[in-house]
């Protein structure tokens, strides 16, 4: 559905996977204050998540949340299902994910893991799951937040990096997968998002707030469009990135 001026309509109702990430929120906030009035905070039960859902009902919203854990992919079943069966879901927001500590996870494989598992394996589920789902209705968007990170592995974060290019390519398929069947796969990726889970790490020139992604995130849905970046200049930055020559780009300070 398209308004008067020729965009892509906003959704009504909408599920976030990552009830209590920073961007996350900030989006729905922005789509509350427009169009939204049904959210859904999918997340660990936790004081975090009950006073996000506080503050959404706050704008207006009817929100509820739903218990959720990307590290037990054996329950998203059940637990997506359970939101779907109350009602049309008009976008599934994949918001959740951990930076993990490049230096600790080194020397601890099993952190390592965890962060793999959460940011790739967990998102691979939910996001099979509630695309199934989307297309059942035969309509929605699945807008997943990827990360800049992803395009090419640095040694400050490739752990983190490696995780995310995998969720990256995976979305892109997964919305070649879906195209034609009436849901909008959409991939959004950031640079560096100043956010709690940022907090005291050295912010680059050009990082970017969780209401900066969210405003990219609305024109991007409005756009039907299938990658995001935000800021958009590091389209460029990553193009240059990454085809330079692996000699030369070990020496960058990244």
């Amino acid at each position: 559905m398209k308004d008067a001026s020729g965009l892509a309509r906003l959704p009504q109702s909408l599920l976030v996977l990552g009830g209590t990430s920073g961007i996350a929120l900030a989006t729905a906030r922005r789509l509350v204050a427009r169009r939204t009035r049904t959210v859904w905070l999918a997340g660990r039960p936790s004081p975090a998540l009950e006073e996000a859902a506080a503050r959404l009902r706050a704008l207006g919203a009817d929100v509820r949340t739903v218990a959720f854990d990307a590290l037990d992919p054996a329950a998203h079943e059940e637990a997506l299902g359970k939101v779907f069966a109350e009602g049309v879901i008009d976008m599934v927001l994949l918001a959740f994910g951990i930076l993990g500590d490049q230096a600790y996870d080194e020397r601890e494989p099993l952190d390592a893991v965890r962060v793999a598992q959460t940011n790739y394996t967990g998102a691979v589920s939910a996001g099979l799951v509630t695309a199934r789902m989307l297309q059942n209705q035969g309509h929605g968007s699945l807008v997943v937040l990827s990360s800049v990170a992803g395009e090419r592995a640095r040694r400050t974060d490739f752990i983190y990096g490696s995780s995310k290019a995998g969720l990256d390519t995976f979305t892109q398929g997964l919305g070649d997968a879906l195209h034609g069947t009436g849901v909008h796969v959409m991939a959004v990726r950031p640079g560096f998002v100043r956010t709690p889970a940022t907090a005291g790490r050295e912010a680059p020139p050009l990082a970017s707030t969780p209401e900066k992604v969210a405003t990219a995130v609305e024109l991007g849905l409005r756009r039907r469009s299938e990658t995001v970046w935000v800021p958009g200049v590091l389209r460029l930055v990553a193009a240059v990135l990454r085809h330079l020559p692996r000699a030369l780009y070990r020496r960058l300070p990244l």
